[in-house]
């Protein structure tokens, strides 16, 4: 018997089959959400099998979470993935290296992919991006008989575009997928730390695309970056708490917090500063302790490129602007926590189509990165997606230190582009073009 060709006539079948997606959703396990929502439209396109694949937290591998088999042939390895063996552990995940091949190109480009059968017979193995505004959330694959024609791939994308939404839901009630994207145990500093962070890494818009990235130090340096999006306004920060290990992640901890409660009562970023430094004095004086914190606060009218700052002792930011990078000459004022009275100052800058903004911590410029220029390679990835970007520079990074930071290494990347409008062009959740410089 032939076998069922995934055609122009499945489309309707995987349309219906995610209609009934929601109440599965619901009826099922947080981890469960991702097979509900998954099998229906494989078991349309008489898929072998489905594969959700998580992007580790390193960003340099994924990790197969869940594997749908729905026919009694399928076993083995996924077809066109490198896949290490499982961890071990009472819940069990892959971890699948990142090896240049298409599941590589499908999350590094946010588009799908196919790999044909390696012989005469085998599965076409589909990769498609599970994204959301940018952030790349894992990988959709699916295992089909025959090579899937245009209007079938259109309907995968969409489906793993859907899937990103159901994740984004689901993870709020389990550690699983937290605990699948760790390459190794957290420390408690580490934990800290990563709560003090966004909950998405990467964020588009119509007007800007924005990307940040930490590579942690072993002993956790305190570096947080944060975003938030009002309807008009993007508002930054990036801190860096004096020390390293626990008494730094608390550190930072009681500065984010205060940040972000003063941004969310509508407190000026005057304001903003005054008050974490106040707390962080009022931390020293309880606990007679040094607790301070250098820090960037910035504030973008989305409509006409205006970006305000306030330096807090930080490292100045740098922008790229037509082929050439300058580093942003800000008034610096004394860190938070170090005197009661310090009076913070703004400094106004004008954004230009096109251009780059780049908020960096001092990891990103100790000692033993020497080796590497900062700005020549901010030329060298300027083409790069943000989130690319980030990842290329923390690669570097390490590169140069011989994979031994002495500090944490944060960076966070900004391009606007003169507001073209509040809607993207996307297609299943990634964008048809990145406006380039």
């Amino acid at each position: 018997m032939l076998p069922r060709l995934p055609g122009v006539s499945d489309v309707g079948k995987v349309r219906e089959a995610l209609l009934g997606v929601l109440d599965s959703v619901e009826d099922a396990s947080p981890l469960g959400a991702v097979e509900a929502a998954t099998r229906r439209v494989g078991e349309a396109l008489g898929a072998s099998s489905v594969s959700f694949l998580v992007a580790n937290l390193s960003g340099r591998s994924l990790v197969r979470l869940i594997r749908i088999d729905l026919s009694e042939e399928f076993g083995g390895p996924l077809p066109g993935l490198d896949e290490d063996q499982d961890r071990g552990a009472q819940d069990s995940a892959t971890v699948v290296a990142l090896n240049g091949g298409p599941a590589h190109e499908s999350l590094r480009r946010q588009a799908v992919q196919i790999e044909p059968p390696g012989g005469a017979s085998g599965p076409w193995t589909v990769f498609a991006p599970v994204t959301e505004r940018g952030e790349a959330l894992g990988l959709l694959v699916f295992c089909l008989p025959t090579e899937p024609e245009a209007a079938v791939l259109t309907e995968i994308g969409r489906t793993a575009h859907l899937l990103g939404f159901v994740v984004i839901a689901s993870r709020r009630h389990t550690d699983l997928y937290e605990w699948g994207q760790r390459d190794t145990p957290f420390s408690l500093s580490a934990e800290v730390q990563r709560r003090l962070l966004p909950p998405a890494f990467t964020c588009a818009i119509g007007a800007l695309t924005l990307s940040g990235w930490i590579e942690p130090a072993a002993t956790i340096g305190g570096d947080t970056f944060d975003y938030s999006l009002d309807q008009d306004v993007l508002h930054l920060s990036m801190t860096d708490a004096m020390g390293h290990g626990v008494d730094s992640s608390l550190t930072a901890t009681l500065c984010v917090g205060s940040l972000r409660n003063s941004r969310r009562l509508g407190r000026s970023m005057l304001e903003q500063a005054r008050l974490a430094n106040e707390a962080l004095v009022a931390l020293q004086a309880r606990a007679s302790v040094e607790s301070f914190a250098t820090g960037l606060l910035a504030r973008l009218e989305l409509s006409t490129g205006a970006l305000t700052v306030v330096n807090a002792g930080h490292v100045a930011p740098y922008l790229v602007r037509g082929g050439v990078v300058h580093e942003l000459v800000l008034p610096a004022d004394l860190p938070f926590g170090m005197f009661e009275q310090t009076a913070y100052r703004s400094t106004d800058v004008q954004l230009e189509q096109g251009d780059r903004l780049v908020l960096v911590t001092d990891g990103m410029l100790e000692r033993n990165a020497a080796g590497l220029d900062l700005p020549s390679m901010l030329l060298a990835t300027r083409a790069s997606h943000p989130r690319e970007a980030t990842r290329e520079l923390a690669d570097k990074v390490l590169d140069a230190t011989g994979h031994a930071l002495a500090d944490d290494a944060t960076l966070l990347i900004v391009d606007w582009y003169d507001s073209p409008g509040p809607d993207r062009s996307t297609v299943s959740g990634a964008p048809v073009r990145i406006p380039t410089p």
